[in-house]
Order: structure tokens, then sequence, then C-alpha cells
């Protein structure tokens, strides 16, 4: 029978590790600076403020 490479598997994880990570930096740096995720949320509850979306009582 054959043994686990443990190493090999090692090494996958790590790779995955990486690329995941690269693509995170990735993916902040095409966002618009300045812009936070907190003020998108704002801008969600100013929106909320429209009286077709009340909540039927």
């Amino acid at each position: 029978m054959a043994t686990p490479n443990y190493g090999y598997e090692k090494r996958q994880k790590e790779l995955a590790k990486k690329k995941k990570k690269e693509e995170k930096l990735k993916s902040r740096a095409e966002r618009v600076p300045g812009q936070s995720e907190s003020d998108e949320s704002h801008k969600d509850e100013s929106d909320n403020n429209d009286p077709s979306h009340e909540a039927i009582e």
C-alpha cells in the first residue's frame, strides 16, 4: 500500500491559500478608493425612507 504524501498535500493547501489571498487583494484594489462598505449601508438605509416601500400594518 502506498503511503500518503503529506508534503504534496501541504503544498497544495498553501498554494490555494496564496491564490485566494491574491484574489482578495485584487478585488480590494478594484474597489473605488474612499468608498467603504459602511458608506454603502447608509446609502441603502436612506433608500428605505421611500413611502412606496413601507410595511403594511
